[in-house]
């Protein structure tokens, strides 16, 4: 029998990897759904779905490896960046799907969603406050019009496969939906911002900068708390508190 890894797990939802398999065991069931139907619809290469029987969905292993993980360090060519930039895009210039993603909320519902999450980082003292109000000013750049794009909603850089210079596989959609473009470009790069040169030449089309280091602050208050309660670091080097220290 295969060895059994666990690959993430918490409270909400679990990956485990059986060989070539992996089963994604998740308590909501419009996660998975979402998974499945934005898989179907992308113009970007995804995992073989195996079999679903909710909670459950099985996928299979794609090849290749990511460019790196938060906190690690990054590898891999420029021109793997710039692919990963053109994959992208090409996810951003598909037709919209018929839901909102996790890219998608409003001003008014991130806006209060931030105040009340940076309210909390002081009061119990999890960071300085001249950490948070900096950062908060900073994130005020992500809260602008913008035109909905095919998000993923999640693209962190381990959710992204290359060999050589290309892109075999994309995983875990289960944020995807109609958002903000910027949100998953700045996503992509967080942690990693001397690669978004690289990633923006792939990509193809200029974007404000300021709008990136917003997403990258927003970001990255919204979830310290929540990882640090669900068995995560985000004090550990290169990760988000080391992002929200590069903007001071």
């Amino acid at each position: 029998m295969d060895e059994i890894q666990v690959v993430v797990a918490h409270s909400e939802r679990a990956t485990l990897r059986v060989g070539d398999v992996f089963l994604k065991v998740d308590a909501d069931r419009a996660r998975i759904d979402t998974e499945v139907r934005a898989m179907a619809l992308v113009p970007v290469p995804t995992p073989e779905v195996l079999w679903r029987k909710p909670p459950v969905l099985a996928i299979a292993a794609i090849p290749g490896t990511t460019l790196g993980s938060l906190g690690g360090p990054a590898t891999g060519s420029p021109a793997a960046w710039a692919a990963a930039g053109a994959a992208i895009r090409a996810l951003h210039d598909a037709p919209l799907p018929a839901w909102q993603g996790r890219a998608g909320r409003s001003v008014a519902v991130l806006a209060a969603e931030l105040d009340g999450e940076c309210e909390l980082l002081v009061a119990n003292g999890i960071l300085p406050t001249d950490l948070v109000t900096r950062n908060r000013r900073v994130a005020e750049a992500a809260f602008r019009p913008w035109t909905p794009a095919f998000t993923h909603g999640d693209l962190q850089i381990a959710h992204v496969f290359l060999e050589g210079t290309e892109v075999t596989g994309i995983i875990d959609w289960s944020e995807a939906g109609q958002g903000d473009p910027l949100y998953d470009l700045a996503t992509f790069t967080l942690g990693h911002e001397d690669h978004l040169d690289d990633l923006l030449a792939g990509y193809g089309t200029a974007v404000d900068l300021d709008v990136i280091r917003g997403w990258w602050s927003l970001r990255s208050l919204l979830v310290v708390r929540w990882l640090a309660e669900h068995g995560f670091d985000p004090f550990a080097p290169g990760c988000e508190v080391d992002v929200l220290r590069a903007r001071m």
